[in-house]
């Protein structure tokens, strides 16, 4: 026989076996349930993030084979710029280890050197596209720089996604809201910030190579 009730936002399930359930689903029998809803979302998000990468690729791949392609001189900083979104991603993952151990300090240590590398990586950005405009290369020149400034920017907005979300977590956890086995926001954050330095990693080598 199955017995629910409510406290607050959460509903507790309960078994006549013992067994029982969260419905915010962090508990299943005291055992982890395998996909807590903000989880879930995340990778449902993913995975339409990464369909919209892949069909910027398809179309970058096919548009580049017509006569009137003109590859356009890509800016250093581009390099500089990838060195920091990896390191921002080591830093990331030393503040989502930190929070499992429950170190506090690390953990804010970590999210706040993400936060600012990850800013460095935006003003990079940027950086680069006023160099390609120094260099009389702008949005409408030719193909292949409308997809510059279109993959850079789709990629940039989404990294700025994840530094609002980086400075909120930032903050709950200087509000000492993190446990290990509260931590949660902590590894959305992670998970969403290994995605974008991937998807950067790819789209720079798919940059430099067209």
């Amino acid at each position: 026989m199955v017995k629910a009730k409510q406290k607050g936002s959460t509903f507790d399930i309960s078994r006549e076996d013992g067994g029982g359930w969260s419905w915010d689903g962090w508990t299943k029998g005291g055992e982890g349930f395998p996909i807590p809803t903000a989880k879930l979302g995340l990778w449902i998000f993913l995975g339409a993030a990464t369909m919209l990468f892949a069909a910027f690729t398809s179309a970058y791949i096919v548009r580049m084979s017509l006569p009137d392609w003109r590859n356009v001189p890509k800016p250093p900083i581009l390099w500089f710029n990838t060195a920091v979104l990896i390191l921002s991603s080591v830093t990331i993952q030393w503040a989502w280890n930190s929070a499992r151990k429950g170190n506090l300090d690390l953990l804010r240590n970590g999210l706040f050197a993400t936060v600012i590398l990850g800013s460095f990586f935006v003003a990079g950005q940027l950086l680069a596209w006023r160099q390609l405009v120094s260099a009389g290369v702008y949005l409408q020149t030719n193909p292949a720089s409308s997809f510059f400034y279109l993959l850079t920017a789709a990629h940039g907005l989404h990294l700025l996604g994840g530094i609002v979300a980086l400075i909120w977590t930032t903050v709950r956890a200087w509000r000492k809201e993190y446990t290990p086995l509260k931590s949660q926001s902590v590894e959305l954050c992670a998970v969403y910030w290994h995605f974008l330095a991937l998807v950067w990693i790819w789209l720079f080598a798919l940059l430099l190579t067209h």
